[in-house]
């Protein structure tokens, strides 16, 4: 995957970021499981292991892995990037800040990176962790574009995903039919999450050997990524036939939908986005259940990562602008009939918000 363009356009943001805070060389680590930093600096979708990106403001870069059967993916599916197999990340870039004689250098995520590193470094190393947030949440033009491809691929494995929702089939078939299904449409990476049942749902979890039975609530996030960029549905359905009790408590879910993405517009904080959702719930008299006892977020970002800045919650004042990706998703447990998700991908624009997701926000009735 040779995204040339959009990495060279990422970097020179990062140049010009680092100049801008008087740096010399930034150090960007990543792994199987949070790449984004790392991709953000390299271009390189780290599958294995770890790896430390060192790159400085013209847009050179040395990518140090420490998994050596990604050396020679990352040779093929990177331009313009130094690649070095390394069995130590934190001694070989300790070697490697030496040998720049005396720079100013931060490191991203610093909470991250190697201890070796940040010891035995010839100079401090500042924490660049809110250079590059910034920079991953305000997108350019070319990374919102592959956000919204994702979102309608989103859009399209959910109508797989209703199709297997089938009664008597196990949680585990249902995200293996969307994931062969996604393989087959050249999407690399879905991050999915899935549950079933009544009242005894409390979240989504990794998929289980649980049959599906009439009369369950279905719920899943799907999360596929289109060129490393990710983009979240949040959905629901019934299998059989939706009772009163769950369409009572869906409309609430889509009340604070609404509210929440009114909400968003440029100027307004991550908090005033959160509070709109979570007081559709206090109107209702659930307010407890917009706490961290029943929910985590009422959203997140999406870009590089599933799930990045900013987190849309009451005591997150971070600035919405535009260029911002995120999912709205008032998903919560509902006393009455168990956890309900509901959630679009949006991204902030000049006048207010677009809307990615073109799902219809309803409680499906079994498959599609």
């Amino acid at each position: 995957m040779k995204t040339t363009t959009l990495a060279a356009e990422r970097r020179a943001k990062l140049g010009a970021a680092m100049n801008a805070g008087g740096l010399d060389v930034v150090v960007a680590y990543g792994n199987g499981w949070q790449g984004d930093y790392l991709m953000y600096a390299s271009d390189f979708p780290i599958l294995e292991g770890g790896g430390l990106a060192v790159c400085t403001p013209d847009g050179s870069c040395r990518l140090y892995l420490d998994s050596a059967s990604e050396i020679d993916r990352a040779t093929a599916e990177t331009e313009g990037v130094e690649v070095r197999f390394s069995r130590q990340l934190g001694r070989d870039v300790v070697a490697d800040l030496k040998a720049r004689g005396k720079v100013r250098v931060a490191a991203a995520p610093l909470a991250f990176v190697p201890f070796a590193l940040v010891e035995n470094a010839p100079v401090p190393i500042a924490d660049g962790t809110a250079l590059f947030d910034e920079l991953l949440m305000y997108k350019t033009p070319a990374e919102v574009e592959r956000v919204k491809r994702a979102a309608q691929t989103a859009d399209e494995a959910y109508v797989v995903f209703r199709q297997a929702a089938q009664e008597g089939r196990r949680q585990y078939e249902v995200v293996a039919e969307v994931e062969g299904w996604l393989r087959a449409h050249g999407v690399a990476d879905n991050f999915m999450l899935i549950g079933s049942g009544g009242t005894d749902i409390r979240s989504v979890t990794p998929p289980s050997n649980r049959k599906l039975a009439t009369g369950d609530l279905v719920i899943t996030e799907l999360t596929p990524s289109i060129e490393g960029y990710f983009a979240q549905i949040c959905r629901t359905l019934v299998v059989g036939k939706a009772s009163v009790p769950q369409q009572r408590a869906f409309a609430v879910f889509v009340e604070a939908l609404e509210a929440g993405v009114a909400a968003v517009r440029p100027g307004a904080l991550a908090s005033d986005v959160a509070r709109a959702e979570n007081d559709a719930f206090r109107r209702h008299g659930l307010a407890k259940f917009v706490s961290s006892a029943y929910t985590r977020v009422r959203g997140h970002g999406l870009g590089l990562f599933a799930d990045s800045k900013p987190h849309i919650l009451e005591e997150v004042d971070i600035e919405l602008k535009p260029g911002m990706t995120f999912v709205v998703h008032p998903n919560t447990y509902h006393p009455d009939v168990g956890y309900i998700m509901l959630g679009d991908s949006v991204v902030v624009t000049p006048d207010g918000c677009e809307v990615f997701t073109s799902t219809p926000r309803v409680l499906f009735d079994g498959a599609a």
